[in-house]
């Protein structure tokens, strides 16, 4: 018999998945989803997509995008802080030995 005759040859040469089920311990024995170590049902290639799109999204203050602001922010805020205590630091000096 050729291998091309039967169509589902290829789903039964495919790598199985890696899932395993809790109860009994034994592994699926669904085909893995080219590219995943998993099947379909166990989790390859779902879920949603990120954004407003997704059905948990609210307000987007958790987004990626809004977090690397704030990370951009809060370094701003550090190095403010940072040339603020040397300006204070040199002044003080200024103050206490005054120039000649």
């Amino acid at each position: 018999m050729k291998s091309d005759a039967n169509p589902m040859c290829k789903a039964h040469a495919a790598p199985r998945c890696a899932a395993k089920s809790k109860r009994t311990g034994q592994r699926c024995k669904g085909p893995a989803v080219k590219g995943w170590t998993v099947c379909r049902f166990h989790g390859a290639g779902g879920g949603h997509g990120p954004g407003k799109a997704n059905p948990a999204y609210k307000h987007g203050m958790r987004s990626r995008e809004w977090e690397e602001t704030r990370k951009e922010i809060n370094e701003f805020v550090r190095m403010e802080r940072e040339l603020t205590a040397l300006i204070d630091e040199r002044s003080g000096e200024d103050q206490i030995n005054p120039p000649d």
